[in-house]
């Protein structure tokens, strides 16, 4: 079917604005209202990608505003592989901030009404499209492409109200996949809000004693735990208040009390009967190795997760399911850690100090990682969001000259304040039931995402055709 189209050039249809040079003397780490498009919000494989935004607090041209779903191009990537380069992105809805067209980004302006706009944001998304502006990409560190290099694609356009179909088609998978990465992305914030507010800032205890009269006593109470009391007496006054059912709140104490070390608790304050404690004490803690590359007989045909920090740098969730790279039975030899069972934490410790996830599968970890594999009396999910909430304190005793880094012995050395059983248990029970859901999302999500990328080239040039996918899919589904 695809053979039969006409073909047709992109300078036919569309030309490209440059962005504008924005003065970096405006430029603000703090939010604005004014974001700048930059090469960072386009997703490898393409995609607007909304995690890291620069902010700008200056003057700005009216004519170079984006709108949401306006079609935009970057044109210059810092990688080695030119991960993103001429990929396509749609500007998204957004209520309070607006995108700002940047240097280094094209915006797409049609010139006729031949191409569907959805349709030829997933064209400059297709392999084919990728390898024209790749190849002919210039500069070494930093790869450039230009205007003149995208329009110049050629390709088989189809009819347009097939254009149409086939583009809402791969956006609707494309909604779905957006919409599983805001589910988890909420699933994982409530589990971090829940970890601050009973473990960090420890309410529910506060909340006792404030009922009890405790913080009338004339005790030599820190600053830290009385801001902690004032900010939670606004919070008890605000007409949107709500305590902890009874039952919960009853397993936590009513009191604080002084420890040794300030570095604990609200100011060396912690929640009575609560126990001091140490990561050597509490936490198993191993380290990993990488096989050698240079011998085949570790890695070639290897079924066996192996993983390094690099399998958790572009991870969504605190979760591992797949790695990047598998080893023999041999290899796992070669590793005295061996295999670690599904539920290990995992946490790198060094370039960068911090990636963190709860592995599904069992797992062979290298150099760069500290495993937690069993504790003595804290849960797995328990320890995963201690260390998140650490990780500031982590980060600060690390060591390392080239760069950072955490060794065993240091981590082993830190202490922690264990709470009672009973209080382990519910929050386990509560953030067990947010990674379950987070790792079914995550597993649908992988799911859909490699639907869409087998979909695409071929629905794009005509080798599959829309009745085709969907039967294709009815079966699928009915077995």
């Amino acid at each position: 079917m695809g053979n039969e189209w006409p073909v047709t050039c992109l300078n036919r249809h569309i030309s490209i604005k440059h962005g504008f040079a924005f003065k970096g003397e405006y430029f603000k780490d703090s939010p604005t209202s004014n974001c700048l498009l930059t090469p960072g919000n386009f997703a490898i494989g393409g995609g607007f990608k909304g995690d890291k935004y620069k902010y700008y607090d200056g003057p700005v041209p009216s004519d170079y505003v984006l709108k949401s779903g306006n079609l935009v191009v970057t044109m210059t990537d810092l990688s080695k592989q030119a991960d993103t380069l001429g990929y396509s992105a749609l500007i998204p809805e957004q209520s309070v901030k607006r995108f700002l067209h940047n240097q280094r980004t094209g915006l797409v302006q049609f010139k006729d009404d031949a191409l569907d706009k959805t349709f030829l944001y997933f064209l400059l998304r297709s392999k084919e499209y990728r390898h024209h502006v790749v190849s002919g990409a210039t500069g070494t560190t930093v790869k450039h492409t230009s205007p003149t290099k995208i329009l110049s694609y050629e390709f088989r356009i189809p009819p347009k109200d097939l254009q149409i179909s086939i583009g809402n088609y791969l956006l609707s998978i494309e909604k779905k996949i957006s919409l599983n990465l805001q589910i988890n992305q909420t699933l994982e914030q409530m589990a971090q809000t829940l970890f601050k507010s009973w473990f960090v800032d420890f309410d529910p205890v506060v909340d006792n004693a404030l009922d009890t009269g405790f913080f009338e006593q004339d005790l030599a109470f820190s600053e830290e735990l009385l801001h902690r009391v004032e900010m939670r007496k606004i919070a008890r006054e605000s007409g949107n208040f709500k305590s902890l059912p009874e039952d919960i709140r009853k397993l936590f104490p009513s009191s604080f009390e002084k420890c040794e070390e300030l570095s604990l608790g609200l100011g060396g304050w912690v929640p009575k009967g609560w126990e001091v404690s140490t990561v050597g004490d509490e936490l198993t803690v191993k380290g990993g190795s990488t096989p050698s590359t240079a011998n085949p007989e570790f890695w070639v045909g290897g079924n066996i997760h192996w993983t390094s920090p690099k399998d958790l740098s572009g991870s969504k969730e605190k979760i591992m399911l797949d790695t990047e790279r598998k080893i023999t039975d041999v290899g796992l030899n070669k590793i005295t850690s061996g295999l670690l069972p599904v539920e290990t934490v995992l946490m790198s410790s060094r370039a960068p100090i911090g990636y963190l996830a709860l592995t599904k599968i069992p797992v062979a970890v290298n150099q760069g990682y500290i495993a937690i594999p069993t504790t003595k009396r804290l849960s797995p999910e328990y320890v995963l969001y201690w260390l998140n909430s650490s990780m500031d304190e982590i980060k600060g005793i690390a060591g390392g000259t080239t760069f950072a880094e955490i060794s065993k012995k240091t981590f082993k050395s830190i202490s922690m304040v264990i709470p009672n059983t009973k209080v382990i248990g519910i929050y386990t029970v509560t953030t067990k039931s947010y990674l379950n859901k987070m790792t079914l999302n995550a597993t649908e999500r992988s799911a859909l995402e490699k639907l869409r990328d087998a979909l695409l080239p071929k629905l794009i040039s005509g080798e599959l055709s829309l009745s085709d996918v969907k039967t294709s899919i009815a079966e699928d589904a009915s077995i």
